[in-house]
């Protein structure tokens, strides 16, 4: 019984796999003769290296402490119980942020049921959709001021709960 080809190919096979996402690591920025401006991931391709600065990150809240076990009323399809809070916390209200992205936190109590999702407006136009959790990234705002709010909804889509306004003040850096 002969192995070898096959060791050789699955040898082979994980050194492409590894070198692949080390070549598609830097981008690249080509203007044409027309102005046309494109990015590719070819270095001979005679563009300017495009550095890009990392994400942010928004750190994990605290895991909550373990509960013997959910009430009935937090079960998939259970008769809809009102949260006892469900509010922006994170940027305080009147906050005076600087135009880049920034990060939205809620507080849900009793926590977010399986079955219900929480989507972000800004100004009254949804910003992130929905989604089962309690945290969200606004992109970077213009410089002015924004009303921030949340709205709960239920597994039909259904809006059961929404914030009380929370304005937000994006001013120039300097």
């Amino acid at each position: 019984m002969k192995r070898q080809p096959i060791f050789w190919l699955g040898g082979a096979l994980v050194a492409v796999l590894v070198c692949v996402p080390l070549q598609a690591q830097t981008v690249y920025r080509v203007v044409d003769a027309a102005g046309r401006v494109t990015f590719t991931d070819d270095a001979q391709s005679g563009g300017s290296e495009v550095v890009l600065e990392p994400l942010p990150a928004m750190a994990s809240a605290v895991p909550a402490k373990p509960q013997a076990k959910a009430p009935a009323r937090a079960s998939p399809g259970a008769p809809f119980m009102p949260y006892d809070r469900f509010i922006i916390v994170r940027p305080e209200s009147a906050a005076r942020l600087s135009p880049e992205p920034f990060a939205v936190e809620l507080d849900v109590r009793p926590g977010l049921r399986e079955d219900h999702q929480v989507r972000l407006l800004v100004d009254g136009r949804v910003s992130q959709s929905a989604l089962h959790g309690q945290a969200f990234w606004v992109p970077a705002l213009a410089t002015g001021e924004y009303q921030l709010q949340a709205e709960l909804l239920d597994r039909q889509g259904r809006v059961r709960h929404r914030t009380p306004p929370h304005r937000v003040r994006i001013v120039p850096e300097g």
